[in-house]
């Protein structure tokens, strides 16, 4: 009964983007190379950070998710890696292994710039909460996406699927934040 109507209310306020309350816990994960990263300091640095959530054998909403990532890296050019990262996190870490995300990242043509996670499951599980992100059945993750940078800025979440145009328009309103933060 509650979970249902919980569902119900996720599909109600799919649309507008809201302010996130996220706090990037620093637990050693592993990168699709199987490097060792801290999320905030190794992964998202001085960058903004556009994040999803996937697991490499969902076949509904996260090749859409992914796809959508794939265009916005082609969207982003030379930005991408040096002024904005791109974060896939898996919220199936017991089966996502490096090896896993590496041949799942080849089918959306990640480059440099696109970070994919995973690590031992209570430090992914960790990660997960402290983005919001986190579901005791990995298949019930929230379709949603999280753009913000390290530096205790603020972050914007976005449910369902939102556009590479909404997302490019968050980027660069965030990155003219980040020019002004500089001066």
């Amino acid at each position: 009964m509650f979970g249902h109507d919980a569902h119900e209310h996720h599909g109600a306020q799919a649309a507008a983007p809201s302010a996130a309350k996220v706090v990037l816990r620093d637990a050693p994960l592993l990168d699709a190379s199987a490097k060792r990263v801290r999320l905030a300091n190794d992964v998202i640095g001085e960058r903004i950070a556009v994040v999803n959530f996937v697991y490499t054998s969902c076949t509904t909403v996260c090749p859409v998710s992914s796809a959508t990532f794939q265009k916005l890296q082609e969207k982003l050019g030379p930005r991408l890696g040096k002024e904005v990262v791109l974060v896939s996190i898996t919220v199936d870490p017991l089966r996502d292994t490096p090896q896993k995300l590496r041949e799942y990242a080849a089918r959306y043509e990640a480059r440099e710039g696109w970070a994919w996670l995973t690590g031992a499951k209570p430090d992914v599980d960790g990660v997960l909460r402290g983005l919001g992100a986190y579901a005791p059945r990995f298949e019930d993750h929230p379709a949603m996406v999280l753009v913000g940078d390290a530096r205790g800025g603020p972050w914007t979440r976005f449910f369902g699927f939102p556009s590479v145009e909404e997302l490019m328009a968050r980027i660069d309103t965030m990155q003219v934040a980040h020019h002004h933060g500089r001066d």
